[in-house]
């Protein structure tokens, strides 16, 4: 089946770094797009940042500027770099993949940036 294991989260002071990964368990031709979401406590999962299997990038206005979104096809695994990282960003963060067959969604991994 397929799997998304993500990696990269914990606690970091704002203005601080953080890279999360995610690995993809397919095959790296299966794969139209891949992303980032977040969701935050009260609030509904929203986009982050998606890249393409061309690269073509795109990025909520909320964290365009600080996160870069990137991806290794030889080890499978995307990235979302976070600099300048605010107490806004604090949320859960959600690797997306939209495959030929679907959409799957790894297992979350936890960021909180205290102020």
């Amino acid at each position: 089946q397929v799997q998304l294991v993500e990696s990269g989260g914990g606690l970091v002071q704002a203005g601080g770094s953080l890279r999360l990964s995610c690995a993809h368990s397919g095959s790296i031709f299966s794969i139209n797009a891949m992303g980032w979401y977040r969701q935050a406590p009260g609030k509904q999962r929203e986009l982050v940042a998606i890249i393409t299997g061309g690269g073509t990038t795109n990025y909520a206005d909320s964290v365009k500027g600080r996160f870069t979104i990137s991806r290794d096809n030889v080890k499978n695994t995307v990235y979302l770099q976070m600099n300048s990282l605010k107490p806004e960003d604090t949320a859960v963060y959600y690797c997306n993949v939209r495959r030929f067959d679907g959409l799957y969604w790894g297992q979350g991994t936890q960021v909180t940036v205290s102020s």
